[in-house]
């Protein structure tokens, strides 16, 4: 798919992966709707890049949100929509606060859906048109600290799948794009702290960036990014033991970079 002329909504615009995939886009020759709820943090985004582009201060998570990006969906023609907006809180599940567990079932999995669920019809009428999830590979690997996160990102990659296959006959195309940790401030200290604790490395979001544009140029359905974290998908759904095993050696240091996430509040 050519990028040069579209019209692309990107969710989570003024966050870290957000605005390296604004940036990105707007180099490539696309005209973006940039959505948050930030209208101050989303105009230094539009700012910041090399041609005019709209920037709408919309929650995904209600409706009247919802209904306003829609709208705007429709009187732009838009060809692309980009599901970035994510939330995420490290913390043991049975210590976890229920509205931290809601806002990331909501922001990472049922408001994308809604949202999608809206705009397909206006994507119907385009030409070619495209819808990209942003997940996480703790979509496709349960671990332990993350069990709600990991729960909305196993959500959203399977809903990402049925959707693509339910859509196949018309002329939008489907994708998921699964990042590693990526060095934004979308990770706490704690977090820092862990993946260097365990040795995890961190892509910069300039690459996530990179991979979602490569994504959306090839015809491929997915794309999981950062070595050997993409291994540990695959050895993950053919043996899950393996990896539960490493995992659960691990635990000792997730509990204790867990219970001091804890401790700040």
């Amino acid at each position: 798919m050519q990028l040069n002329n579209r019209q692309i909504l990107l969710t989570g615009a003024a966050g870290g992966i957000g605005r390296a995939i604004a940036t990105q886009l707007s180099a490539a020759g696309a005209t973006l709707s940039l959505v948050g709820r930030n209208l101050t943090a989303l105009t230094a985004v539009g700012e910041s890049l090399d041609a005019p582009h709209y920037a709408l201060a919309a929650d995904i998570n209600s409706a009247e949100g919802r209904n306003m990006i829609t709208a705007h969906c429709e009187a732009q023609a838009v060809d692309i929509v980009i599901n970035c907006a994510g939330v995420m809180d490290f913390a043991l599940f049975e210590e976890q606060q229920q509205n931290a567990i809601e806002s990331m079932i909501n922001t990472n999995l049922l408001s994308p859906m809604l949202l999608c669920q809206q705009i397909i019809p206006l994507l119907k009428r385009r030409p070619e048109a495209a819808i990209i999830n942003v997940g996480s590979i703790f979509g496709s690997i349960g671990h332990p600290g993350f069990t709600a996160y990991c729960a909305s990102k196993h959500g959203l990659r399977g809903f990402t799948e049925a959707l693509q296959r339910e859509l196949a006959d018309t002329s939008i195309r489907v994708g998921y794009l699964a990042p590693r940790a990526t060095d934004t401030e979308f990770n706490s200290p704690a977090v820092v702290a862990l993946n260097k604790a365990l040795g995890n490395s961190m892509d910069s979001p300039e690459q996530v960036a990179t991979d979602l544009v490569g994504l959306l140029k090839s015809q491929k359905p997915r794309r999981f990014m950062g070595w050997p974290e993409k291994l540990f998908v695959k050895v993950n759904g053919l043996f899950p033991n393996v990896v539960s095993g490493a995992l659960i050696k691990s635990l000792p240091i997730i509990k204790q970079h867990s219970t001091s996430n804890s401790s700040r509040g």
